[in-house]
């Protein structure tokens, strides 16, 4: 999933650097979402190991 947010991000500076500010503008919400997303599932994936514990 972080893989996602790089590959947006990417296309965002490079649509940045070209001019496309409309482009650039969608590209760095999406990667943006997606980390929120990553960020949320990954504390979740730790939260439900505590609950479990660790053996």
């Amino acid at each position: 999933m972080l893989r996602l947010v790089i590959i947006f991000l990417i296309v965002a500076i490079v649509a940045a650097l070209f001019g496309f500010t409309g482009i650039a503008a969608s590209a760095a919400a999406i990667a943006k979402v997606v980390f929120i997303v990553a960020v949320i599932l990954f504390l979740l994936s730790l939260i439900a190991g505590g609950i479990r514990g660790f053996k």
